[in-house]
């Protein structure tokens, strides 16, 4: 019997892809620095049509490092960037890398009280925001920040070119805000902050083993926490994704809609970097047209979107006429990709073009992936990566594996698995437990491992139900309700049961496709019933359906169960 610690996954690898490979023992500004001596003059990220080379991008993070140090900021400072997929981010992360200082994305879409949460609970030291944000959501709880005493504003314009800054100013297309001083805090505008400033790389040691992100989880369950990723974890995890998919250096094109915020988005944008390639910044993922437009203009060799995304612009005229002759691989993950989606979708982009993946901010992120070039099996997040071991545990005690194609929680061990939540002990010992004198980082997915190696996420331990003593995983209930053809998005979530305490009721959110909107709601809900019943156990079909107009989504595209439950 195939057991976990024979690496059934290993033989299943591509060519040239090996079990264990030597790590960088050092930070990734390292691998930066050669990118920019070999390609200077190649662009690092195109904005809007705008270009931004290597050399230049040093430069300014450069710029910004010493601004930061000038204003009083230490190595293991925090600084949060509350930024959408705009210049500004790339080189204010950059920046405070260079720094020795810690990064922390922020999402520009949090409200005031959020921020404040979220810049308390890191006892953040600087804050780069957008001038919006700075007038509506930040300026109120100034007072309410007693961390806080640096606070850099710009605005989305102010990277661009002249002429396009100039007519967005003047179509006032884009949110604005006033920028006014707060009491015992440093407020200074973005251009400003760097005009004062060297463009030499600061003279600051950085080791491998220090806190480069403070990356917050989603919140999902309690309040959001921070994750300590150390540059040897960001280092480790670049260097997997890198021998794993085999780029060519100075030549790859990379689009993603993941926000730079969320650490996917940010993972990629490093990865691009760190391959000498090009990445096409977004600052809004729900714009397929413009999303389509910069694909025909810029024919990227990698897309790195959430399912809802793919399938969002598999509806995009435009983007079902681009030629796809230059794309390599279209990664998805953060959710379940439905088996009949990815079809309609590679019928546009091409066969076995999808990687479905898998991983979360407590790994930096990456931990399993589809082969690049091999056996892709569809409906798994493909195979853990080089000096990656997985393994799937009991349920209930979390500790014994069980039978390789029994289901357990997944639990993982690697050099991308992070330091521990910040400030959280109780939080930290739950998640990262020893077992064979390895440090495990136990994941709260359901998942479960056939014989060739390949990981299926069944569930979100938090997202299963119980109806009358029987484990139900929302997750496959909606892959199979995916097939029905009025279903656009949809999501299975527990509601209690009032005659069976301790036991919940499987009710079904369905947003349904454009064409069948406008028809009969009681129609439309036996249609999706006698479906579920000919394709599912009966304590698995829905008991309560529930229409909507549009599904709440996360701001990286996940169905919000969160939000679903109330």
């Amino acid at each position: 019997m195939t057991t976990y610690d024979e690496r059934p996954w290993v033989k299943n690898y591509d060519p040239g892809v090996e079990p264990e490979i030597d790590l960088p023992d050092a930070s990734p500004l390292e691998k930066f620095r050669e990118i920019v001596q070999s390609y200077p003059d190649a662009p690092a990220a195109f904005f809007y049509g705008d270009r931004i080379t290597y050399k230049d991008l040093e430069s300014v993070s450069n710029r910004f490092a010493n601004a930061l140090i000038s204003a009083g900021c230490q190595s293991g400072d925090i600084v949060a960037i509350n930024l959408p997929n705009i210049p500004q981010y790339l080189i204010a992360q950059l920046g405070v890398m260079i720094a020795g200082c810690v990064a922390s994305g922020l999402s520009p879409l949090l409200l005031g009280p959020e921020m404040t949460y979220q810049l308390n609970d890191g006892r953040m030291k600087a804050l780069v925001t957008l001038d919006a944000i700075f007038e509506h959501r930040l300026a109120p709880e100034a007072d309410r920040l007693p961390h806080l005493s640096l606070i850099i504003v710009t605005g989305v314009l102010d990277f661009m070119s002249w002429p396009k800054r100039t007519i967005g100013k003047l179509l006032k297309k884009v949110p604005s805000g006033k920028i006014r001083p707060l009491r015992n805090k440093q407020v200074i505008e973005f251009n400003q902050f760097l005009n004062a400033s060297s463009s030499r790389h600061p003279d600051v040691a950085v080791q491998s083993n220090d806190i480069c992100l403070l990356q917050y989880t989603g919140g999902t369950t309690g309040l959001p926490k921070g994750t300590m990723l150390t540059h040897g974890n960001i280092a480790a995890n670049l260097a997997q994704i890198e021998h794993w998919t085999k780029p060519e250096y100075g030549h790859e094109v990379c689009l993603s809609g993941f926000p730079l915020f969320h650490l996917a988005g940010l993972a990629l944008s490093l990865a691009s970097i760190f391959m000498g390639g090009a990445q096409i910044l977004i600052p809004n993922p729900r714009d397929t047209k413009h999303i389509a437009k910069e694909i025909k203009k810029y024919q990227p060799t990698m897309l790195v979107n959430v399912p809802s995304l793919y399938m969002m612009l598999a509806e995009e005229p435009l983007f079902r006429k681009i030629r796809f002759s230059r794309l390599s691989f279209a990664l998805s993950g953060a959710s379940a990709f439905p088996e009949e989606s990815i079809k309609e979708f590679e019928s546009i982009i091409g066969k076995d073009k999808v990687l479905e993946v898998y991983g979360m901010t407590e790994a930096s992120p990456i931990i399993t992936m589809n082969p690049r070039y091999g056996r892709k099996k569809r409906g798994t997040v493909g195979l853990p990566v080089s000096n990656t071991l997985v393994r799937i545990v009991d349920l209930e005690t979390g500790a014994e594996p069980v039978p390789v194609g029994q289901e357990g929680e997944l639990i993982v061990s690697g050099p991308q698995v992070m330091k521990g939540y910040y400030d959280k002990p109780d939080e930290t010992a739950l998640a990262l437990r020893v077992h064979d004198g390895k440090v495990w980082l136990h994941t709260g997915d359901v998942a479960r491992m056939d014989e060739d190696g390949y990981v299926t996420i069944v569930d979100r331990l938090k997202d299963m139900l119980n109806v009358g003593g029987f484990k139900v995983f929302s997750r496959e209930v909606e892959e199979k309700l995916y097939a029905h053809p009025a279903i656009e998005f949809c999501a299975i979530v527990g509601i209690p049961n009032p005659k069976r305490p301790g036991s919940e009721i499987v009710k079904l959110v369905v947003q349904p496709r454009a064409e069948f909107a406008a028809r009969d709601a009681e129609a439309l809900r036996e249609s999706i019933l006698e479906y579920a019943r000919d394709n599912l156990a009966p304590y698995k079909v829905p008991k309560v359906i529930e229409f909507v107009e549009n599904i709440p989504l996360t701001p990286v595209g996940k169905v919000n169960k969160k939000a679903l439950k109330g």
